[in-house]
């Protein structure tokens, strides 16, 4: 099964409430942090409401 890595790349500081709590289901605190997740279309989803906070890659 194919595998994501997803690194937070800016701040969820003045994101809405949705967003910040996205990036908490996704695993990541803090900027540079990442985590390897399974390629699912639920985290598909996740990452498709927060991409200009995130940096995706398949690994």
């Amino acid at each position: 099964m194919a595998e994501l890595k997803v690194t937070q790349i800016r701040s969820s500081i003045g994101t809405k409430p949705k967003h910040r709590g996205t990036l908490r289901a996704l695993g990541l605190r803090k900027i540079g942090q990442s985590n390897v997740l399974p390629d699912r279309p639920e985290i598909r989803g996740m990452i498709a409401r927060v991409p200009h906070l995130v940096q995706v890659e398949e690994v």
